[in-house]
């Protein structure tokens, strides 16, 4: 099929950028070259730079006041449109930019064409970009706060509540059902510093830049910095337009944040089980089948478990996008956008979904009770018994601890029930006392150093996190 192609006058991206050209770009070629579809989502914060770049170029006298002051008119204007829904955008005009240009220059003519002058669209796009992951990050801070509150309000609520720890996801030793919580609270932590780090490395202003090389122009850069809440304008042209760690970063920091609510999420579907039978979700949390009426499916979890493909596939993606590009600008950058905007909507909702599954979690005691006592978790606390009161190196209280709980699987009895004199074949000094501590209650109550299950451990560190995350006094 041949190509459709345009006259220099068939579109306005010729009255931009096709003094050059002859014909028009293929209807292909106009295809792969549209961004618009996407960085659309970037259109307060094109705006925003706009007004900073126009203000400043009028306060320097590279442009007239009333220049200014008539852009600035019609980007209002433009902008209330497209909070309104009444903007009317065109792939043919390429991008963000280029509709908001094009719009500016009906609503107020020649004046739009000044606009331009000291930048081109490299450093506008990657102004528009942090200003978006900058915004990002501050939700999804937000949103992680919120997501540690529920947390926390649960851990406060079962501080006292034993459940099996496991590792190999083996029953293992008691813990707290708070302690087991505030577990997530500490990654949730942790995450909340990667996105912060994101940030302050983003926070830099590439307006200014140009093309790749700067300007002429006697153009104040750290004016629209300053305005634009930057914390400094960049301080090389080069890495203004053609840096993209900034976005890698921040999908670092979605990705390892997606994978630590995936195990929570993942915990939730397991605890939601019969074979498991630990909790349950309300109806609000739940779904069912289209062909058995009996099922009740934690499909919120299963979702965000699933998130972390999608969102540590656009980190990949957008890593290879630019492996190997030399400086400066390459039209290979523009595919980074899209998925980074689908990460992050990826990860907000993920979030948002593991928030409301926090606090809807209902637990079920006596189960997370009995399972906690099971194979032999107190073998440990044995052990310890044998090192703190009767002097064993850990070493050998070890082996002789292990050489009980055979005994007790052999008689298919917990070792509370294993008669003391079955111990003492093992180890003659062995005496009554040793039944205190064996118990899933005991053993998580007396794990009291810091950072342990013991629920006076929890109870602090619950205490802790509440005021972590109270506002500031404004006192």
């Amino acid at each position: 099929m041949a190509d459709k192609t345009q006259s220099p006058n068939d579109a306005h991206t010729s009255q931009i950028w096709g003094g050059r050209f002859q014909s028009g770009p293929s209807a292909v070629m106009e295809a792969i070259n549209a961004s618009v579809g996407f960085d659309r989502n970037m259109a307060e914060e094109d705006i925003a730079g706009s007004l900073a770049h126009a203000a400043m170029l009028g306060a320097c006298g590279v442009i007239s006041s009333e220049d200014a002051a008539a852009i600035e008119r019609g980007l209002i204007q433009v902008r209330d449109e497209i909070r309104a829904g009444q903007f009317t955008w065109k792939t043919e005009l390429e991008d963000v930019h280029m509709n908001v240009e094009a719009r500016l220059r009906e609503i107020i003519g020649e004046p739009a064409g000044r606009l331009h002058t000291a930048r081109s669209r490299n450093d506008q796009v990657a102004t528009d970009f942090r200003l978006w992951l900058r915004a990002a990050c501050d939700r999804i801070d937000t949103a992680l706060a919120a997501y540690q509150s529920a947390l926390i309000d649960q851990a406060r609520a079962h501080a006292d509540q034993v459940m099996p720890g496991f590792t190999h996801l083996q029953t293992a030793q008691p813990v707290s059902l708070g302690h087991h919580l505030l577990c997530y609270v500490e990654l949730a932590e942790r995450d909340r510093g990667r996105f912060a780090d994101a940030r302050k490395r983003l926070n830099e202003s590439p307006l200014g830049c140009a093309a790749l090389a700067g300007t002429a122009f006697p153009i104040d850069r750290e004016m629209t910095a300053t305005t634009l809440g930057f914390d400094r304008p960049m301080a090389n042209s080069l890495d203004g337009v053609s840096s993209r760690d900034f976005a890698l970063e921040t999908l670092s920091a979605a990705a390892i944040c997606a994978v630590n609510l995936s195990r929570f999420a993942e915990e939730i579907v397991l605890w939601c089980t019969r074979r498991f039978g630990f909790a349950s979700l309300s109806d609000a949390w739940s779904t069912g089948s289209s062909i058995m009426p009996q099922k009740r499916n934690p499909d919120a979890a299963e979702l965000v478990r699933a998130k972390p493909g999608r969102i540590a596939g656009a980190l990949q993606g957008l890593l290879i996008v630019m492996k190997g590009l030399p400086l400066a600008y390459s039209k290979d950058m523009q595919e980074d956008k899209a998925p980074v905007f689908q990460a992050i909507d990826d990860l907000e909702l993920a979030i948002a979904a593991m928030t409301g599954m926090a606090g809807d979690l209902s637990f079920h005691a006596s189960a997370l009770e009995t399972a906690a006592g099971e194979a032999y978790s107190d073998a440990t606390d044995l052990a310890d018994w044998l090192v703190r009161e009767l002097g064993r190196p850990f070493r050998d209280a070890h082996h002789i601890a292990g050489s009980i709980v055979k005994a007790a699987e052999a008689r298919d009895v917990p070792l509370a029930d294993l008669p003391l004199e079955i111990m003492q074949s093992v180890d003659s000094s062995i005496d009554e006392r040793v039944f205190s501590v064996l118990s899933a209650r005991a053993s998580m109550q007396s794990r009291t150093s810091f950072g342990g299950t013991s629920p006076v451990r929890v109870r602090e560190q619950v205490e802790v996190w509440t005021r972590r995350l109270s506002p500031a006094d404004p006192s």
